[in-house]
């Protein structure tokens, strides 16, 4: 860890490593801010089993955010700090309790203080799902890449590697997987979503500029509170062979939910997302007509937000909480 990094940790009022128990798992979690006073907001990463950019390990690496907001950066069950085996007796709403335990022990700790949850990807279904049962602890939700219905499995989402210029054997392989969507292996849908990855606009956008990961991952890696099991369990987890989060992902419908909304939900979509596809979820907010969502498209970016999308996303918590 570098002398900078150390002397902002040493500058905030709160940087610390907590634990507490989160559906009935003891599990560690990261809370930093200039100021205890300041607005929280909870980091929900995606994955599941992704803590890629807040993670458990990026104290003082996001002073932009912390010097605004008490962050809270929480590694889920399964990966990162919280590594262990994810077996398929693991659901859903396991990880939706454990949210909701999160953030009745941050409501616990700042009673007087606005909290906001910001959920990425599979993180937006918990933030969706803990806003529909917990609202009165929150003041609002942000998300970026909102599932609502199964990600990458969408007809945009085939329809654009159809049109790629990927090889024709992908292609072919693409059409056989899009007639049986909705029961595709691990396996098939980590190939999938390679051949999104690699052949279209759907995770990075190829005219956006490139986020910043390398420092990221230097800074996990000098990370004062990640070991070096920590920083393999960022990928090389406890979910590799979970198939029951797959399954329930492949068949999910969230509009019920979204529909149950009744604290302020500001959802963030890329422009080429076709991971949670942007049209759909764009038709979707626009049909439930609740005046509690609203949504904005980011010209020129994928499912992941890129550093100035981080901005737009930093400034809409400041509009909101302020």
């Amino acid at each position: 860890m570098n002398k900078k990094r150390k002397a902002y940790i040493q500058s905030c009022e709160i940087s610390e490593i907590q634990t507490a128990k989160l559906g009935g798992y003891v599990q560690k979690f990261a809370i930093e801010g200039k100021s205890k006073a300041l607005p929280v907001v909870i980091c929900l990463h995606g994955g599941p089993g992704s803590p890629i950019p807040f993670s458990v390990g990026c104290r003082g690496l996001f002073p932009s955010f912390s010097d605004k907001f008490v962050m809270v950066y929480w590694d889920q069950l399964g990966c990162g700090i919280n590594n262990r085996t994810i077996d398929d007796s693991f659901t859903v709403a396991h990880f939706v309790n454990m949210t909701v335990d999160l953030v009745r022990e941050i409501r616990r700790q700042f009673p007087e203080n606005k909290i906001f949850l910001f959920g990425m990807s599979w993180g937006s279904i918990l933030a969706l799902c803990s806003a529909v049962l917990v609202p009165e602890l929150l003041d609002g939700v942000i998300t970026c890449g909102q599932v609502i219905k199964a990600p990458m499995l969408s007809d945009s989402a085939f329809e654009a590697v159809e049109t790629s210029n990927a090889p024709e054997k992908s292609k072919k392989l693409a059409m056989e997987w899009k007639a049986r969507r909705t029961a595709l292996s691990l396996k098939e849908m980590m190939a999938l979503s390679k051949i999104i990855r690699k052949y279209t606009d759907g995770y990075n956008n190829s005219n956006a500029e490139a986020a910043p990961v390398g420092d990221i991952i230097k800074g996990l890696l000098t990370s004062p509170d990640y070991r070096l099991k920590d920083f393999i369990a960022i990928v090389k987890n406890g979910y590799r062979k979970n198939q029951s989060l797959l399954r329930e992902m492949a068949s999910a419908d969230l509009s019920g939910e979204l529909a149950r909304v009744r604290i302020p939900y500001h959802i963030f979509q890329g422009e080429t997302d076709i991971v949670t596809c942007t049209a759909d979820v764009v038709n979707a907010v626009t049909g439930l007509h609740n005046q509690n969502i609203t949504c904005t498209v980011i010209p020129n970016t994928g499912h992941f937000p890129t550093e100035s999308a981080m901005e737009q996303i930093s400034a809409e918590l400041c509009r909101r909480s302020c």
